[in-house]
């Protein structure tokens, strides 16, 4: 099946080269030569113009656009809705938010133009772990376009059902779900994001309390020397904490326990604000989440070890940088 990629950043490209490996063929595009080059040497076909683009793809088309949320996503699936005909398909696979995703479906249903929006989390390790994919949109579009996600989602691998499930249809199982209606994708994706604060939060506040155990705060006879990096790596073999997140803190503490490398300048990808915002207007109780994303706030004042922590988990799943300090 073919696919257009507009932005190829570390998930864009890495998600085509998924694809190819899966026989799909992908036309992509990115304002930097060199990058869309790149990938052109790899087996994908390159345009050099959103122009070039559209034609090089057969109708009805899918563009997949995997760019920053906010105005640069906004202005490329205006661009595209200018050039694209009716049946073809828009999918945003960022992190926009999910009010967005509403408008955008609404307006280019009237063009004859499908809208998905897919909540994507993988990160710099989905081209061999594969992604998660959290679908909005229209059914029709999505039902069509399977073989794509079948592609690029994990699959069942050694992970069994979780009991009780017999007799559910559906691909939930294989890494992928059509959520429900434009604007569902995002919406799950962004508590999904939320939650993710709240899950690192706690690790990092554990591990800080650990750190801290030997401090000359306590009475010197209650004091304690840990090892923080095999704890970590204790606790990944056979605990109830056991997870991914753990995985990449235990990598971490084992290159420099210290992790003398961070900061702890921790920042926010906008989705932990949106949750936060999505609870209020619920009056849904939210204690833990809006907490973590208050202490990414005041990590941009004062940095801990905790934060470090969380610093070495968003290198490590998303290949994010800290900021530099103003």
């Amino acid at each position: 099946m073919q696919l257009g990629m507009v932005g190829l950043g570390r998930m864009g490209a890495n998600i085509v080269r998924r694809l190819m490996r899966a026989d799909h063929s992908c036309v992509v595009f990115d304002a930097n030569p060199a990058t869309r080059e790149a990938l052109g040497r790899e087996g994908a076909e390159v345009a050099a113009s959103v122009a070039e683009f559209r034609q090089r793809l057969a109708a009805p088309r899918a563009v997949w656009v995997m760019l920053p949320a906010g105005e640069v996503t906004e202005s490329m699936i205006g661009e595209l809705a200018g050039i694209l005909e009716p049946g073809d398909t828009i999918i945003d696979g960022g992190n926009s938010f999910w009010k967005d995703d509403i408008r955008r479906a609404g307006a280019l249903s009237a063009k004859g133009l499908t809208y998905l929006d897919i909540g994507t989390s993988g990160g710099v390790w989905g081209l061999e772990r594969g992604y998660c994919l959290m679908i909005g949109g229209d059914k029709g579009a999505v039902e069509r376009l399977d073989p794509i996600f079948c592609a690029l989602a994990p699959g069942r691998g050694d992970i069994p059902a979780s009991r009780h499930r017999e007799g559910r249809a559906g691909t939930a199982e294989e890494g992928y779900l059509h959520c429900g209606p434009s604007g569902a994708g995002h919406y799950v994706k962004m508590i999904h994001n939320g939650i993710e604060y709240g899950m690192m939060q706690a690790f990092a506040e554990g591990f800080d309390i650990l750190n801290n155990a030997a401090s000359e705060r306590l009475p010197a006879d209650q004091r304690l020397t840990l090892d923080v990096a095999d704890i970590a790596e204790v606790w990944r073999r056979g605990s109830v904490v056991t997870s991914w997140l753990l995985d990449l803190t235990a990598e971490a503490l084992a290159e420099d326990g210290r992790l003398s490398a961070f900061s702890g300048h921790v920042a926010d990808s906008g989705e932990g604000r949106w949750t936060v915002e999505a609870a209020i207007e619920q009056a849904t109780p939210a204690e833990v989440l809006t907490s973590a994303l208050y202490t990414r706030f005041r990590s941009r004042q004062d940095h801990t070890f905790a934060e470090k922590i969380l610093s070495a988990m968003r290198k490590g799943f998303g290949g994010h940088q800290e900021q530099k300090s103003s």
